[in-house]
């Protein structure tokens, strides 16, 4: 007879924690909506100041709730940046070993699907600034600054998308996936590239044509892996490394 496992060991904070979650939910809170005072919730879930509190930390470090000092404010509920569920899943990743190329990998598949969303649903003034990004992205010569604007076009792509899930999903990974934590550059020839790879991409995106705009993408992020495997080979079966938490 198989054995049964035994159940994971919840402490008071922890269902605390759990209730409140589960009543943000059930209500249909938003953002900045309260939850009441902590002298409210400390007689709604009968429990002790320090473990009420120990429940709010762990929901404030998640981004969930937030604390509001002074008359009228109390706690309510936060709105959670996706630079923690990037940080988040970096440890996770991190320590279940799993390596940079599996990362890239994962990002192959992601933003070839948005830039398909984004032919689709983006504006002509998101094409716009598409361009603008490009433009700047031609007469920049500083390593870090290119590498930001370059971020800056795909977050666009990934806006125009109007895909929330992709989108999160993009930012999380893009954050662990440019490489640039693990250290790689780009010379002068792949940052012409770069600036070619967008403005097709951009082309595929204002003519209307997904599937282009995606071929397009698909080609262009798999540069990077090539550019990994040319000059920082065992990288792809290094840990993902870890993101510092600015949250």
């Amino acid at each position: 007879m198989k054995k049964r496992s035994a159940p994971s060991y919840r402490n008071k904070s922890e269902q605390v924690a759990d209730a409140l979650m589960s009543r943000i939910i059930n209500a249909g809170l938003k953002p900045g909506d309260t939850l009441g005072t902590e002298a409210d919730l400390l007689a709604e879930h009968e429990v002790s100041r320090p473990t009420l509190r120990e429940s709010l930390r762990m929901l404030e470090a998640q981004g969930v709730i937030a604390l509001r000092p002074g008359p009228g404010g109390g706690v309510v509920v936060g709105r959670p940046s996706v630079d923690r569920l990037a940080h988040a899943l970096s440890v996770f990743l991190y320590l279940q070993g799993v390596p940079f190329g599996a990362v890239l990998k994962a990002r192959e598949v992601i933003e070839p699907a948005l830039a398909s969303e984004a032919a689709v649903h983006g504006t002509e003034r998101e094409f716009d600034e598409l361009q603008a990004s490009i433009d700047r992205m031609r007469a920049i010569t500083d390593q870090d600054k290119f590498i930001s604007e370059n971020r800056t076009f795909h977050e666009i792509i990934a806006r125009a998308s109007r895909n929330k899930v992709l989108e999160s999903f993009w930012v999380a990974i893009s954050l662990l996936a440019h490489g640039e934590q693990h250290g790689i550059t780009y010379s002068f020839g792949n940052r012409l590239h770069v600036v070619e790879a967008h403005e097709k991409i951009l082309r595929a995106c204002r003519a209307r044509k997904p599937t282009v705009a995606a071929s397009c993408m698909a080609a262009h992020v798999e540069e990077l892996e090539h550019l990994v495997r040319r000059r920082h080979h065992s990288l792809l079966t290094e840990p993902t490394r870890m993101l510092v938490n600015t949250g």
